[in-house]
């Protein structure tokens, strides 16, 4: 029977670490975060800023993204690897949304 040495700092296996657990204070936080952010959203869209009505809206839903990401998804107390896989998707979403916005705002070009 093989005995491996113990690992108190977890260097071995990262993803076995332990577990942190938020309180509900932090839920409640967050929840009137999102709260704020969804009003903010409704107010944005009565105001008519020409263009930049579809780059407001999604400034603000990536940042609610953002924030149920790091909190409900504990990414935030999470390893270095889970955080650079979920900030690489993140990226990923980022530049697809610019180029669909590109693409949206070139269609009319000279219509404005």
């Amino acid at each position: 029977m093989s005995q491996e040495p113990h690992d108190p700092s977890n260097v071995t296996n990262p993803e076995h670490a332990d577990h942190h657990i938020l309180g509900p204070l932090a839920y409640t936080a967050v929840f009137g975060t999102l709260l704020l952010f969804t009003g903010i959203t409704v107010g944005v869209a009565y105001i008519d800023l020409g263009i930049f009505n579809p780059i407001v809206a999604l400034g603000i839903a990536c940042f609610k993204a953002t924030i149920v990401i790091l909190f409900f998804m504990h990414v935030y107390y999470s390893s270095r690897l889970v955080k650079m896989t979920v900030a690489a998707g993140f990226l990923t979403f980022l530049v697809l949304v610019t180029m669909t916005l590109t693409d949206y705002m070139s269609r009319a070009w000279g219509l404005w």
